[in-house]
Formats: C-alpha cells, structure tokens, sequence
C-alpha cells in the first residue's frame, strides 16, 4: 500500500514538475519545438500519402479501368457486327463468302472481349451481367444457325429464325452489354477526377504547420526578444516550397486529365456509340430485305439510328460524315429500286461488291470509326500517362522536404534552449 503511494507521489510530482517547466522559457521553447516538428512530420506524411494515392490512381486507370472499358466496346461493338454480319450473310445466301467470314471473325472477336471483361471486372455485378450475355450470345448463335439450317432447305421460316435471333440481340443482348461498357467508361470517368483532384487534407495540414510556426515565432519573441528565428523562418519556406508544389503538380495534372476526359473519355463514348448505332443501322437495312414485305418499321429505325449518329459525330468533331452521307445515299437507291419491284436489284445494292453500293459505304464508316475511337483511346491514355508523370516526385518530395523542415525548427530552436541549460 506505502509503495503505491509512493509511486502515485512521485508522478504527480513530475506533472507537478512538468507543468512548472512548461511554463518557462526554456519550457516554451521546447514545446514550440516539440509541436512544430510534430506537425511537419504528420503534414508531410500526409501529403506523400495523398499524392501516393493519386498516382495509384493513375496506375489503375492505365492498368485496370481503361483496358476494362476499352474491353467492353469492343464487346458491345463486336456483337453488334455480328448481328449485322448474320443479316449480310443470310441475305447472300453464300456458305463461305466474305460476309460469313466477317460474321464468324465478329463471334471470335465478341468471345474474346467478352472472355476480357470477365477477366478483369472487379464487381460482382459485372461479373454476372457477363454470364448472363454469353448464355445468350449461346442462344443467339443457336437461332442463327437454325435459320441458316431453315434457309438451306429452302423453308420460308429460316427468315424467321433470323429475325427472331436478330430480336433477341436487339433489345436483350446489346443493352446488357451497353450497360457494361457504360458502368466501365464511368469508372474510367471516375477515376480521372481523382487523379487530378486537390490534396485537401494535406493542403490543410500544410496550413496548420504555417500557423504554428507563426505563433511558434511570437512566443520565440516574447520569451527571448529575438525577432527572427531562422530555424523557424527556413521552416515556414519548406512549408511554403511544399504547398506550391502539390498545388502545381496537381494542377498541371489536373490540366491532362481535363484534356484526357474531353478529347478522350468522352470522345471515347461518343464514337463507340456511334459505331454502335451504325452497325445496327446496317442489320436494319439486311432485314427489310430478308422480310420482304412492308418496309416502314426498318426504314424508320434506320433513319432515326442514322439521325442519332450524325448527331454525334457532328458534336465529336468526326471525319466519318462524309461516308455516313455516301452510305445514305446508296441506301435510299436501296429502298428506290425495292420499291419499284427490282428486289435482286436491291439485294446488290445492299450487300453487292460495287464501290457505290451500301457494303462498301458502311465498310468505310465502320473503318473510319475504328480507327477514330483506337486514335481517342490514345489520347485519353496519354493525358493520364502526362499527369502521372507531373505526380511522380511529389510524394517523395513534399515528404523530405516537410522532415527537413521539421529538422530546421528544431535545429533553430536549440541554441535558444541551450542559453537556459
């Protein structure tokens, strides 16, 4: 029971003692120390993490959400050349012309973009959304064959089973894939904000550190009628030297990636949707030929889908018009001459080998496309690679530089504490 006492005794007269020091110069003067290089070291540590965080960021961008993205379009994208391909090669009527090869070629390529988003999605969600579209590209590919079956034997209802399968990619297939590629594209979106947003917490902190040299400096003053301390003033310019670097740094990365998401991300989306729209004009215009009867349904979805995807070119700066133009023209030929009664005609016209006739026109814009969104694709990772590279020394930076500023407070204030020792 004495010893308890006695050690109870003892720490109160230390805080006793503590407290009695704390209040003096020499005190003060350690306190200032002890807090201002406190402060230093946890506002440096913080904005090395911050801008750690932020190049991480970047990393996933390049490494994880684009390629995913990307993945994604060429998913969407390859389902709906082989929807337009099958039309094409039904209406050919050819077992092993060019246009089965393309629609085999767009089946190869959906299976491997397909097989990519599964690989790389990170969400459960995603990872079901992508079974449930290979169940029922199996599905379609199954409708697609049986009408290829039907066509061969000559039976009316192969036309049937085309339609049927083209429905099913139409209103089930495409939009579940769309959903992807849009979920995808926005976490590309998502994660390039925070590559280029501002180290809030660190840039507070930084603030914090400056008041308390501040008012480090008063105290050093008051108790010692000193004006200036230099451990205290080569401290406050380390801080100083470190806010402006994280406020450039994330600036001038914040520059890239503003211009990664215009001219990429969202160019991006544009053209991929155009694509989308123009292939899926293409299946339109195939299936008003292989129905054979009123024509008003397709006619209308074409010309809405083409609306759609001028629009959007347009508002994407695309050089694609002028063949969107070339391929309209060649199908209202299409519909003139089917019209008239000359359905041979308009099979040519349509799926021909002609220069002029609607094939190449749409081979034109869907070359064209490709080749803008690969070219989108690239600028979008290039404005990321840039504000990576603006990151890259700042964590290590802002953290030595803070360390040495906490060194410099302490170094400055030792002499000051050696006058009372």
């Amino acid at each position: 029971m004495e010893q308890g006492t006695s050690r109870t005794l003892d720490r109160r007269a230390s805080a006793a003692w503590l407290r009695r020091f704390a209040r003096t110069t020499p005190g003060v003067v350690a306190v200032i120390a002890i807090i201002v290089s406190a402060i230093c070291v946890i506002a440096g540590l913080v904005c090395g993490g911050q801008l750690d965080g932020r190049i991480a960021k970047h990393r996933e961008v390049l490494d994880q959400s684009e390629p995913l993205a990307y993945s994604a379009q060429n998913l969407y994208a390859a389902l709906s050349a082989a929807d337009a391909a099958a039309a094409s090669a039904f209406l050919s009527g050819d077992e092993s012309g060019p246009v089965r090869v393309q629609y085999q070629r767009a089946l190869a390529d959906a299976a491997a973009a397909l097989a990519d988003v599964t690989a790389g999605a990170t969400e459960a969600g995603t990872r079901a959304a992508a079974a449930e579209l290979s169940a029922q590209l199996m599905a379609y590919t199954g409708l697609v064959e049986a009408a290829r079956s039907n066509s061969r034997q000559g039976f009316p209802v192969g036309s049937a089973y085309l339609r049927e399968a083209s429905s099913l990619m139409q209103t089930t297939t495409l939009p579940g894939a769309e959903k992807i590629f849009t979920r995808d594209l926005a976490a590309v979106d998502e994660d390039q904000r925070a590559v280029g947003s501002l180290p809030l917490v660190g840039l507070a902190l930084l603030a914090v550190a400056l008041a308390a040299i501040a008012v480090g400096s008063v105290l050093v003053y008051r108790r010692t009628n000193r004006q200036f301390n230099i451990g205290l003033v080569v401290a406050a310019g380390l801080v100083v030297v470190v806010g402006i670097w994280m406020v450039v740094a994330t600036q001038l990365a914040a520059g890239a990636i503003d211009e990664s998401r215009t001219e990429g991300t969202a160019k991006f989306a544009q053209l991929a949707k155009a694509r989308i729209l123009a292939q899926q004009a293409r299946t339109d215009e195939t299936l008003l030929l292989i129905t054979r009867g009123d024509i008003t349904a397709s006619e209308k979805s074409f010309n809405e889908r083409i609306a759609q995807m001028n629009d959007l070119l347009n508002s994407a700066s695309s050089e694609a018009s002028n063949p969107v133009g070339d391929w309209t023209a060649s199908h209202r030929k299409q519909v003139d001459v089917y019209l008239g009664g000359d359905y041979s005609a308009a099979v040519d016209q349509a799926i021909g080998g002609d220069p002029n006739a609607s094939a190449a026109h749409f081979a034109a814009v869907e070359s064209g496309l490709r080749g803008e969104i690969e070219d989108t694709r690239a600028t979008l990772r290039d404005g990321v690679s840039s504000a990576g590279t603006w990151l890259t020394f700042a964590p290590t930076g802002a953290l030595v530089l803070m360390v040495l500023a906490a060194v410099a407070a302490v170094v400055g204030l030792w002499p000051r504490l050696k006058e009372f020792l």
